[in-house]
């Protein structure tokens, strides 16, 4: 598994020259101290029944027509495959269907793609590669930057990575309605002390602006991490970086409600037709 933090990529810039040595000395002490957790086991695909239909979540075999079915893709990093939860159906992928599928009231089947410690670039080589395997889809989420937070990719690299993420989603699923997950509030995260914590924070919020920009420039729709989340503590993993399982579930829920309900509701009766359900 990668460390949540690269010692060797603490921010270097001169403004923060007098603070060099105490970062590296918390980076240091971050890495040995922070547990190192797996990403969630089990099925990267399932199906969460409509309401009322009876059937469990899971891997799908077989299940309802697939025009009925709301389908659902989630790309990216380290949240998109789970860290700090057991399963895929009890991170942000089954989650996220659950709450799509009470929202719509319709059944979602599910699909994960990722890899712990992907950037942007890695996520967008990632959901090329996969596009033609997941087949069409109503909805793709991604959840990227924390990774090129880390490594220090610089702002205008940052913009051109997220641009060109969204071009290969929008290319590799047609008409499905892109919603691009804001950057965690790290300013937050229990495992970074202060003035670190401070630094990459202030760095996050940077580059979570140009990812709005970025992703509403694609057509895609950038939703903003609720920063009341990292005010829980029970919502962090064991390593104070990652989400718990409940942490998931709350990332979900809020995801899910940038999808106007009426409008998704009343549209998405096959293929891509998420697209005009998005705020």
């Amino acid at each position: 598994m990668k460390r949540p933090f690269d010692l060797a990529r603490v921010p270097g810039s001169l403004a923060l020259l007098p603070l060099a040595p105490v970062l590296v000395v918390q980076g240091w002490r971050t890495v040995r101290r922070t547990p190192r957790l797996d990403p969630a086991s089990g099925a990267e695909h399932g199906l969460v029944p409509a309401p009322g239909d009876g059937r469990g979540t899971g891997a799908a075999a077989g299940g309802p027509d697939p025009g009925a079915v709301f389908r659902l893709v989630v790309v990216g990093e380290s949240t998109a495959v789970g860290v700090g939860a057991a399963e895929h159906a009890r991170a942000l992928p089954g989650f996220l269907a659950e709450a799509l599928a009470a929202r719509l009231g319709r059944a979602v089947a599910w699909s994960v793609t990722g890899q712990n410690g992907a950037t942007a670039r890695v996520t967008a080589r990632l959901a090329r590669g996969a596009a033609g395997e997941h087949g069409p889809a109503d909805l793709v989420v991604a959840t990227v930057g924390i990774n090129d937070l880390i490594r220090r990719r610089s702002l205008r690299h940052w913009a051109a990575d997220v641009a060109d993420l969204v071009a290969v989603l929008r290319g590799g699923y047609g008409d499905a309605a892109v919603l691009v997950a804001g950057m965690p509030p790290v300013h937050r995260f229990p495992a970074l002390p202060r003035p670190l914590r401070t630094v990459l924070g202030a760095r996050a919020r940077s580059m979570d602006r140009i990812t709005r920009e970025a992703a509403r420039a694609g057509g895609a729709v950038h939703v903003p991490m609720d920063e009341a989340m990292a005010r829980d503590r029970r919502l962090f993993a064991a390593d104070g970086f990652h989400p718990s399982a409940d942490g998931y579930r709350t990332w979900a829920d809020d995801l899910a409600r940038a999808l106007d309900t009426d409008a998704a509701a009343g549209a998405a009766t096959g293929a891509g037709a998420a697209k005009g359900a998005v705020r």
